[in-house]
């Protein structure tokens, strides 16, 4: 007998290629957040890390003339520098300059504008993060959970996304034909054609075409035509005909 492909393997492959998050706000509103990834977030850090050498270099450059008492404030600069930057940036602006340039901000898992508590642990868990070198454990974490979320993420509650109006999850993709599948489909595999279908707006086409074409034995073609299937067997999923 023919195995016949199961379209609840469809969820799965949309979670692994979509970074969005969905959050709850206190006040019961649910949004959806794009997890920021590695590499922009490495972007970031970059662009920080010389914005901060290039503040340290100028304040040296002035307390040196300060003789004796000047090295003493240099390294108090030093320390206010490295302890103050992220967490002055990212409670009163919600982004560092680096973040910011990159398009990208901090917030809470909820949504909500990150605390001095919160940017305080997930800077202090920095230093741990780096170890054994270059990021090493906070690479590894990041790539270890959907929301990209390094140690210092995980324990105070927060996560970097990508800048921008942020949207209700639920936006339906355009409309489609129905589609009668050639098989009944379960109640479970109608749920996830309906989801992707309703997650399709946050899609990239081309994406969204790889997608469909994991249930070719279903849909009977590829490429554009697939994606429109799919989109019509979520309308037939919820009814139309």
């Amino acid at each position: 007998m023919e195995r016949r492909s199961n379209p609840a393997a469809l969820v799965n492959s949309v979670e692994r290629l979509d970074t969005a998050a969905r959050v709850e706000t206190p006040e019961g509103v649910e949004l959806e957040l794009r997890a920021a990834g590695p590499i922009p977030r490495s972007l970031a850090w970059s662009l920080d890390i010389l914005l901060v050498l290039a503040i340290a270099v100028a304040y040296s450059a002035a307390m040196v003339q300060l003789g004796a008492a000047g090295h003493g404030l240099v390294l108090l600069g030093y320390f206010a520098l490295s302890w103050g930057y992220d967490l002055l940036f990212e409670v009163l602006w919600g982004a560092t300059p680096g973040k910011r340039a990159m398009g990208l901000r901090v917030v809470r898992t909820d949504g909500t504008p990150v605390t001095w508590v919160d940017s305080g642990l997930r800077n202090l868990l920095r230093f741990a993060d780096l170890l054994p070198f270059g990021y090493g454990i906070g690479l590894a974490c990041c790539m270890s959970n959907e929301r990209f979320q390094r140690l210092g993420d995980l324990v105070a509650g927060t996560l970097v996304v990508h800048s921008g109006k942020s949207r209700t999850p639920r936006s339906r993709a355009q409309a489609s034909a129905p589609f009668a599948p050639p098989f009944a489909l379960t109640r479970e595999e109608q749920r996830a054609v309906i989801d992707f279908a309703e997650r399709a707006a946050s899609i990239a086409p081309g994406r969204q075409i790889e997608l469909a074409e994991l249930l070719e034995p279903v849909l009977g073609a590829q490429g554009e035509t697939a994606r429109t299937r799919l989109l019509g067997l979520a309308a037939w999923s919820r009814g139309e005909r």
